[in-house]
């Protein structure tokens, strides 16, 4: 069938141009762009005062840290005019190994919009950590013949790659005699540790945070990805990269977003937005979130309106808005008016890999289980930032005294990481700051990339509460207070996803959201969840703490709680 889009005014992004032109498909591609008639088409479309634009494309991302199964991700962002993404699902590889990245495969395979994966590059993140499966080369290898798998995801090891470490560079040699790509993680590296990773092959990186860090990333021949997502937004210390030279190597990503986002901001739409708000050109913003990405990706077939290409087609009521009224992908009509036009299926891939509803292996935790021995007046704390991954190294004078150390009129609080894949009876205790948390605990089975039970708390009561509950539900956040739960997500997928829509997610998370600011003391709408998710992600400076105690990141070695 054909289907003629009339009176359109058409984004180029090969010469960042706007083309009042009609635009001809065929089944799934574009086949003609110019002065075409009805009389060409089966069904024509009437843009008139509309643009068109690519289908965007999100070059990084954990679908699982939506919190939604494959099928319900798409529902939520293909009304955003995302059409494909490039998924690492290393998340739940981290808890159930090969069959969690079969899962996500399955559960993704024939959805409407275009979803390919890079291969998970460090199960666990750092050797020794305590995840809930271990994936060397040999288990990876047989992965690269499926063809949405089109490389290694994030070497978050860079240390590894640095100093040649055997395991890191098996991998990166499978994915290079595949001809795959190998995407970057290397936060802060510089110099010449940096020339030696981008050696390896490695020819993107997402965790810049300074336009300086970007800078000398793409003059060394990476491409950046300019993330904004939950718990790190760096659009804003990255935004001169939208500038010439740098904007041609560069794309949007997301890393890490939480549904009630998608809802209220939007997804590669909403990256987009935001720029053009900050003084940047709308063309070169989509640009970077389409041609750039499907390039880098050797997706030869997507991102640009011309002709043989796919006919992922945006139908935009405004341009500097990014309003996006209606979507195609392959040609069909998917989203319009922000709904979607389409059913899934979120059972089938459950019933294949039932392993993915099984993963909690972990004994009930009573309060003294929280108890931490004195270890001196001076204690190295975790410094947390809202909406940044790095966190500090503090050393504070700790009363123990009083609540085990707990001063809450200083925000030190406790935090607790736990086993759970092996019932190792393993935990991790010490102190945080930064949280702002005045009563009660909140718990979550997310904590990457280990995924084991993170729990920041006032007392240890309520600390073992909200433990037990996340242990109970299988997997979810949950919030207590006085020995009651307030509020709770019960994510039963690889204690990471669930199969509910993305509108009863965010209704948790609001309730969430206002128990924790209304019973505990905390800003409406502050990351508390996500923040806490990434105190146990010890690939990302500066101090995290492990299900054995303080890592300190730079150097990869325990560090005692006491510092005197």
């Amino acid at each position: 069938m054909k289907t003629l889009f009339i009176n359109g005014s058409v984004i180029n992004v090969f010469t960042d141009t706007i083309e009042k032109t009609n635009v001809l498909v065929e089944d799934e591609e574009i086949i003609g762009i110019g002065d075409y008639s009805p009389n060409d088409a089966d069904v024509t479309v009437d843009t008139t005062g509309r643009y068109l634009c690519p289908g965007f494309i999100d070059g990084h991302i954990h679908i699982e840290s939506t919190q939604m199964v494959p099928g319900r991700f798409a529902e939520a962002v293909l009304p955003h005019g995302t059409t494909t993404v490039i998924a690492d699902p290393h998340e739940i590889a981290n808890v159930c190994g090969i069959d969690g990245i079969r899962f996500m495969l399955s559960a993704s395979h024939g959805l409407p919009m275009s979803i390919y994966f890079m291969l998970p590059s460090c199960v666990p993140a750092v050797t020794g950590e305590e995840s809930g499966a271990v994936l060397d080369a040999d288990d990876l290898r047989p992965l690269y013949s499926d063809k949405r798998v089109l490389g290694l995801g994030e070497m978050m090891n860079f240390p590894g790659v640095v100093s040649g470490n055997d395991q890191v560079w098996r991998k990166i040699a499978d994915a290079r005699a595949a001809g795959k790509l190998i995407d970057g993680h290397a936060p802060l590296l510089t110099g010449r540790d940096l020339d030696k990773y981008i050696s390896a092959k490695i020819y993107s990186d997402h965790e810049c945070t300074s336009a300086r860090e970007g800078k000398e990333k793409i003059s060394k021949g990476q491409r950046v990805m300019i993330r904004q997502g939950t718990a790190a937004k760096n659009l804003l210390d990255l935004i001169e990269l939208f500038d010439e030279p740098w904007n041609r190597r560069c794309m949007l990503a997301t890393d890490d977003l939480h549904p009630q986002d998608i809802l209220s901001r939007g997804h590669i739409d909403s990256i987009i937005r935001e720029a053009v708000t900050l003084g940047k050109s709308p063309l070169t913003a989509i640009r970077m979130a389409t041609l750039q990405a499907a390039e880098y990706f050797g997706l030869r077939q997507l991102g640009a309106i011309a002709p043989g290409y796919q006919a992922d087609i945006l139908v935009l009521d405004s341009l500097d808005a990014v309003a996006v009224e209606s979507v195609y992908v392959a040609g069909r009509k998917v989203a319009s008016a922000g709904k979607i036009l389409f059913d899934i299926d979120t059972e089938t891939s459950l019933r294949q890999f039932p392993c993915c509803l099984d993963t909690f292996h972990v004994s009930p935790l009573a309060a003294d289980d929280f108890f931490i021995r004195p270890a001196g007046e001076i204690c190295r704390v975790i410094k947390a930032s809202p909406g940044s991954l790095l966190t500090e190294e503090k050393r504070l004078q700790i009363n123990w005294a009083e609540n085990n150390g707990v001063d809450i009129n200083r925000d030190i609080l406790k935090l607790a990481v736990i086993e759970r894949h092996k019932n190792t009876n393993h935990r991790g205790l010490g102190f945080v700051t930064g949280i702002g948390l005045k009563a009660g605990a909140a718990a979550s089975s997310i904590g990457h990339d280990n995924h084991n039970i993170s729990v920041i708390g006032t007392n240890d009561d309520d600390m073992a509460l909200a433990a037990n509950t996340v242990i109970s539900m299988k997997g979810g956040e949950v919030v207590v207070k006085d020995g009651k739960v307030l509020a709770a997500q019960p994510l039963p997928i690889a204690g990471l996803m669930s199969t509910e829509n993305v509108a009863r997610i965010k209704e948790n998370a609001d309730e969430i959201n206002r128990s924790l600011a209304e019973a505990m003391g905390l800003p409406l709408n502050q990351t508390v969840m996500m923040t806490m998710s990434f105190l146990s992600l010890t690939v990302i400076p500066f101090l995290k703490m492990s299900t054995t105690g303080l890592v300190d990141v730079l150097n990869q070695k325990s560090v005692p709680l006491g510092a005197e």
